[in-house]
């Protein structure tokens, strides 16, 4: 498709439902280059990948800074330089080990309650996120964003001001998180749901693996950032976060458009050319003719909501056949249940090593808090190779769930591998961290992506394209139930030795696999029969 084109002028196009900063934008071009031709729908596509990439990206890094600043609220003290203000003060130099931890994460059971700061947040994430998809097909998802990314913003701006107010009660860093919780969950319904709005069916698994790279990369900045704060002023690495979190969301209020018919673009969105990836009873399956209740992502159903429409209106605003489906609805649709529970054991891995890797890094080599951020992120640059690996494999073969399970048989041992021998060397456990990464989140980004959205658009859905956020925030809303779980447990038994926590790790992995081998068969028997309607 030719970026630039004879037909359409998107700079001198008026749309008076389009975000302020997309007008100001077209008006200032019709006046500046009245002659510019631009192809429209193009020119649309790629903002919206862009906007809602940067978006999310920004929600991991604003959940990042907590894994790194672990390290230094409870250590060992014994080894930590003194200030010379302390001395210049005339303060006694400390005899304990404890002097330069941050109360109340100073005594004996600081792994419980950096255990609970994670839980307070995923399981108010986990639980608000159920809700967080009800209300996301039935608002402006455009405002929905911006409010949440700018709430988001100020609660991990919060954080970082305890330290800089001298405030040591558990009750208000339990708030804070819980707070940032409920409104971190803005983003997953927000911007899956705009992404299938905008793009069709063909290559989904491609294009999501790649887009899903926003996980990785918002959280090797979020551990950037505050690894480069960390040791130096710790309250920072919450700030910068926070802050470039709510600029992000005021920019999300000016561009983006959340729905291609605000821009006279909802004719074009829709994969017209033949057959695409349909999960269809229990299983993943081809089709080779689409109807346009199938194909179209966005319909005219949902003209009525435009830029002035409240940011809670009527619900009975869409035709019969177009209403938001129930909880009910989504749970009867096939696969639904099946990906929900395999993504709780799956994401219950990827969190632990999401908020708990720096601080197990530093305790199982002799690298410091910075250095130990730094290589976490390894991690995360294996978890973009896995996404994209993962969604060229499915888009490939048609056989999503097999996918899955091929990468969770793979990742146990990885896991066990990465226990016993990356503390042999630097070069081991650079290779088996990022071996792991790729294994552990390309099933994860899978099933949150790819599958999410075609089960939201599922063909027993009659071409309801108001599913699409319920059946997102179910499938995410039980893996974040999970992710919740396995930091809260990792605080609790790691005390008694990393290699427990490695062993519930593996555990869970092997969990998540053997939920998926009812339609990994049901894929393979399909698989056989139209091979053998090819022999015959």
């Amino acid at each position: 498709m030719p970026f630039f084109r004879t037909s359409k002028r998107i700079m001198s196009t008026s749309y008076p439902d389009a975000p302020l900063g997309i007008r100001l934008v077209s008006a200032l071009c019709g006046k500046i280059c009245p002659r510019w031709q631009i192809n429209r729908l193009l020119w649309f596509k790629c903002s919206v990948l862009t906007l809602t990439y940067l978006a999310y990206m920004c929600y991991h890094m604003a959940r990042k800074p907590i894994s790194v600043v672990k390290s230094v609220l409870h250590r060992n003290c014994s080894g930590v330089q003194i200030p010379p203000e302390f001395i210049h003060n005339g303060g006694e130099p400390p005899n304990d080990s404890t002097w330069c931890d941050y109360a109340p994460f100073d005594g004996a059971d600081s792994a419980a309650l950096l255990g609970t700061l994670d839980s307070s947040f995923l399981f108010s994430y986990a639980i608000a996120m159920f809700f967080s998809g009800f209300i996301a097909e039935r608002v402006s998802l455009r405002y929905f964003l911006t409010f949440g990314m700018l709430f988001s913003g100020i609660f991990c701006y919060l954080f970082g001001v305890a330290k800089v107010y001298d405030i040591h009660s558990m009750t208000y860093f339990v708030f804070v998180q819980a707070m940032a919780g409920v409104f971190q969950t803005t983003g997953w319904p927000g911007v899956v749901t705009i992404v299938g709005r905008w793009f069709g069916k063909s290559k989904r698994g491609l294009i999501f693996g790649i887009w899903n790279s926003h996980t990785s990369i918002g959280n090797i900045l979020g551990t950037l950032i505050a690894g480069y704060y960390v040791e130096k002023d710790w309250a920072m690495s919450f700030v910068v976060p926070g802050f470039v979190m709510g600029v992000f969301g005021f920019v999300m209020f000016l561009f983006l458009v959340d729905r291609p018919e605000i821009v006279d673009c909802h004719e074009k969105v829709g994969d017209r050319r033949g057959g695409y990836r349909r999960i269809e009873d229990g299983r993943i399956g081809e089709s080779g003719g689409n109807s346009d209740a199938e194909e179209s992502v966005g319909t005219n159903s949902e003209q009525d909501v435009n830029e002035r429409t409240p940011i809670i209106g009527s619900i009975n605003r869409a035709p019969a056949e177009d209403d938001a489906i129930g909880f009910g609805g989504a749970l009867r649709i096939p696969g639904v249940v099946e990906f929900s529970m395999c993504l709780f054991f799956s994401k219950l891995v990827s969190y632990t090593f999401l908020f708990w890797l720096p601080l197990y890094i530093q305790s199982s080599t002799t690298l410091g808090a910075q250095l130990s951020a730094d290589l976490s992120t390894l991690f995360d640059i294996g978890g973009i190779v896995g996404a994209i690996a993962a969604g060229l494999i499915s888009d490939y073969s048609g056989m999503s769930a097999s996918t899955c399970t091929g990468m969770l048989a793979l990742a146990a041992p990885a896991l066990l591998l990465y226990q016993q021998l990356g503390t042999v060397s630097l070069s081991f456990n650079i290779c088996l961290l990022f071996i792991t990464g790729v294994l552990v989140n390309g099933p994860y980004a899978l099933i949150t992506t790819s599958v999410s959205a075609e089960l939201g658009q599922h063909s027993s859905l009659n071409g309801n394209s108001k599913a699409l956020a319920t059946v997102t925030a179910i499938i995410d809303g039980t893996g974040s139930i999970g992710a919740a779980v396995g930091p809260l447990i990792a605080g609790l038994i790691s005390s008694s030795g990393w290699e427990n926590v490695f062993y519930m790790l593996i555990a869970s992995d092997i969990l998540a696999l053997l939920l998926l081998l009812r339609l990994v068969a049901k894929e393979l028997s399909r698989r056989s029969r139209r091979r053998n309607v090819r022999i015959e």
